[in-house]
This record gives structure tokens, sequence and C-alpha cells, in this order.
């Protein structure tokens, strides 16, 4: 039904609603407002303690200063996203502010030139020469630092009086001066390099330029409020899939009020059809939660149906039914197989691993295959070995003690592979969940460079902007090339437009741009 089909008729029932809505629209900037007065409490606070910590320190160990800079970097970006989302000013109290700093002298400067038409719109004649207005952005081109010099002349005519000058072209941050280059290069080193801002900001000053941390925390948030559709747009294409992965891996979180470390959870769910011929791109779509809870995963996947590539966690099991069909991961199994025959030469252990290796090289055999030949393939050939494997390792179980690391590792193969049957039935399932488990694994790693989020907020934020950089990296897309166009022209473009800029789009534009040229 059409929104003016559900308002009233009535001028001053009319002028009520306007009046509601203003008033509701006042107490939520109001609320935001006492939010960032509050946060800026807070980062002074912190600021003030890291000074004293620096000054006292004699080699105490540099983590609790490498936390309080965390800390103070995830308030301060998530100040500046609570303003970009809310369209909140800043303050006059931000406005008197130390002005920045003007952008280093020494840096090479490029003009990037904005010319109006040489003749008047108005009457055709040529155009004069009147000036110029000239605006500076700091752009990072893979390697070095340049000074971008957007010049936009002047022109007038001289029989009409008209003046022409082309409008600057929209800026991913308003009244900043980073370019979206180096807005992506700050995004992709800080959650696909993991390197702190703070440790962003040595690196730059080692270069000759001064950007504080504040300043690029500030750019974060914004960034992350204004590729927010991108990110949902990605997970619609996610759960359109009839059949995903999943994984899960946990991530330190500061936990001021306590004193120390919590422990959440990023949640991967990927989509990548390539090993059964599908055409459609792979990605992958991450979600934060402060704890690994069951109702989390069912809160994902409440909209989704199809089949899951998983792990036995059991907070996956109130999910299975009609709707949503499980895969268990013989990966899980191989692995705690594996485990034994390195650290015991168990021949039992090995024996299953050589049977289990003979399944892969099916699959290795039919990888990219359509799913119709997959399953004719895997009933002819990969279901008698699988369910021999299955009586060999049951016959093997009796004769091992009950508590024995070899006998739970049995247990345990047993068990997952009766949840294995859609791979042997159904061409898109897979035998493993690797394709999730691989999507993890940055992240991983990252945490021991990063040591821990900053905050709740801070990973919604990592698992979004991770969302948009794997996403990127599985379609063979460099993340920094991407982002930058990205940042360059997303706040004009159409919400209901945003497919244009996902990974695979914006790799075949650029190709069709390049065969035109």
């Amino acid at each position: 039904m059409p929104v003016s089909a559900e308002l009233p008729n009535d001028v001053d029932a009319l002028k009520a609603i306007i009046a509601s809505m203003r008033v509701n629209h006042a107490e939520e900037i109001d609320s935001r407002n006492a939010e960032l007065h509050a946060l800026g409490l807070m980062v002074e606070k912190l600021k003030h303690q890291l000074v004293v910590l620096r000054r006292g320190r004699f080699g105490a160990s540099s983590e609790g200063l490498e936390q309080l800079e965390l800390l103070i970097e995830a308030i301060e970006t998530e100040r500046a996203e609570i303003r970009q989302r809310a369209g909140i000013a800043f303050s006059a109290e931000e406005k008197a502010q130390p002005k920045r700093k003007a952008l280093p002298e020494h840096l090479p400067r490029e003009d990037v030139v904005h010319e109006p038409a040489a003749d008047c719109a108005h009457c055709g004649k040529p155009m004069r020469r009147l000036g110029e207005d000239v605006r500076e952005e700091l752009e990072y081109v893979p390697g070095r630092f340049v000074v971008h010099r957007h010049v936009r002349p002047k022109l007038s005519c001289r029989d009409c009086g008209v003046i022409a000058q082309t409008q600057m072209p929209s800026l991913p941050i308003e009244r900043g001066k980073p370019g979206p280059a180096l807005l992506a290069h700050v995004l992709v080193s800080k959650y696909c390099d993991h390197l702190p801002l703070y440790r962003q900001a040595q690196i730059y000053a080692r270069e000759g330029v001064e950007i504080d941390r504040s300043t690029m925390a500030d750019w974060v948030g914004r960034c992350s409020a204004l590729l927010d559709p991108l990110v949902e747009a990605v997970g619609r294409h996610v759960f359109e899939a009839d059949a995903i992965f999943t994984d899960d891996t946990p991530v330190p979180v500061l936990d001021p009020g306590r004193g120390r470390t919590k422990t959440g959870r990023f949640w991967a769910y990927v989509r990548d059809g390539r090993a059964h011929g599908s055409n459609e791109p792979p990605a992958a779509f991450y979600r934060y939660a402060p704890d690994r809870k069951g109702e989390r995963p069912r809160d994902h996947l409440k909209d989704y149906a199809g089949y899951l590539h998983a792990d036995g966690y059991a907070g996956y099991e109130a999910l299975y039914g009609d709707r949503i069909r499980e895969v268990a991961c013989m990966a899980h199994v191989r692995r705690k197989l594996f485990d034994i025959a390195q650290s015991t030469g168990s021949p039992i252990a090995t024996e299953a691993l050589q049977r289990i290796a003979d399944l892969y090289a099916i699959e290795k055999d039919i990888r990219g295959s359509p799913p119709e030949t997959r399953v004719a393939v895997r009933q002819a050939k990969a279901k008698p070995v699988f369910e021999e494997l299955q009586h060999w390792l049951e016959a093997r179980l009796t004769g091992l003690p009950g508590r024995s690391a070899l006998a739970g590792a049995i247990r345990y193969a047993i068990v997952r592979m009766k949840r294995m049957g859609p791979y042997l039935e159904c061409g898109i399932c897979e035998l493993d969940n690797n394709a999730a488990e691989r999507s993890v694994k940055g992240i991983a790693l990252g945490r021991k460079n990063y040591m821990f989020v900053g905050s709740d907020n801070g990973g919604t934020r990592a698992a979004a902007i991770y969302s948009l950089i794997e996403t990127a990296k599985l379609n063979g897309v460099n993340p920094q090339a991407w982002l930058t166009e990205v940042l360059a022209k997303i706040a004009d473009h159409p919400i209901n437009k945003i497919d244009e800029f996902l990974p695979w789009n914006w790799r075949e534009k650029e190709r069709g741009d390049k065969l035109v040229a």
C-alpha cells in the first residue's frame, strides 16, 4: 500500500504527525550528542593515563600501553561512526580544537584540473579565464604519498557575463583532506594487514607525513558507515546460495569495566560454488558476536534455506531440519586421526588417513565439474570407499580401550560421517568445510599482531570490513584498488544500484573499460 494512502487527509492531523517526528528526531540527536560527549570524556581520561604511563614506565611491559592505544583508537572510531550515521555536526568545542596541519611541502604535487566548457552555455561565445580555486587532497599511491591539487578554473563570458566553474567532486569525508586511495590504504592496512592505527601513524611519520591516530580513527568510523550498504549487499548474495559454509573463531575484546579482556567471536558465512562449476561469484560475510551462544548462528541464519557445511558445534543443532540440511566435515575427522598418527604412529590412524585420502583423490578429479557429473562419480566411486571406511572404523573400535585417544577420534569420525549424506547425494555439496576455515585463517593470524579488538562495536565494524576485503580477495580483486573507487563514488551512488560496486561487477567494468581503451 502506498505511504500516502496511510496518511490522514486532515491538515491538523498531518501537522501533528510532522511535529511528533521532529520531537523524536530531536530526542535522538540529543541522545547521540550525550553519547558522543561521554565518549569524548572517556578519551580525554585515557589519553591522560597514556601520558602518565609513558612518562613513568621505565622498562615496564609495553602491553599496557598498547592496550590503552587500542582502546582510545576504538572509542575515537566509534565516535566518528556515530556522528556519520546520525548526521551530527561537530560541536563548538570540537571546532575549537587545533586546526589540521598543512600538507607537507616536501610531497610531490599533481594537478587534477576540472575544466568547465570553453564556450558559454548561455550564448555560445568563448569564455575567458577569471581565476581558479584550488583544494589540496592527501593521497596514497602504492609506495608513496602525493598531494592532489584539485584545480577548478573560473571562466566568464564577455558578452553575457555568465561565470562557469566545474563543481568539486564529492568527498568520501566531508571537510576532510584524505583522498579515497589513502582511506582505502588505511582500511586495508588495519583490517587486511592487521596494523593498528597508532602503528600506521608511526610508519607515516617516518615518511614525513604526520597523521594523528585520532584523525585516522575518525576516517575509519566514517568510512565504515559509508560502506554499510555494500556490506549488506554481500550478505544478501551469500545467503541466496543453495549451499554455504560456516565457521567461527575467537577474538579477545577489551573489557575496560573489568580491567581485562573477554572473548568475542567472528562468524564466517561463505558462498563458493567454483568446485561444482558455478558461475555465481564467491563471497564471504562475517558477523561479530560477544559470545558463542547457539542463538548467534540461529539469528544470522534465520532467513537462510539450503545446505550448511559446518563443524560439530552443538549450537547448530536447532537449525537443522527441513529448511537447513547439515553437511558435516571430513577435514575435522581427518585432523583428529592425523594428530594421533603423528604423535603415536598408530597403524590404525595411518590406514584411516589413507582411506580418507582416496576420497579426496576422487574429489580432485571432479573439481569444477557440474553437479550431476559429481553425483554420478561419487555414487560410482566414492560411495563404496566411504561406506567401507565406516564399517572398517566400527570394526576397529571394538578392539580399542574405550578411553583411549584413538577410540575417541574413531567415535567422532563415525558420528560425523553419518551426517555427510548430502555430500554423496548432492553435487553442490563438498566433502569438507575448508572454504569457511580458510576464511577465518586471516583473522586468526591477525590476532597475533593486533592482540585484541577494542570493543564489541569495534568487532562489528571489523566484521563488516572483513566481509568486503575477503570477498574482494575471493574474486581476484585487489581490495585497495577496489575500495579506492568505491569510496570515491559511494556517497553519491543510488542505494538501489549498490550491487554495481560488488567486486565481481567492478572487475567486469574495469575489464570492459580496458577493452574500450
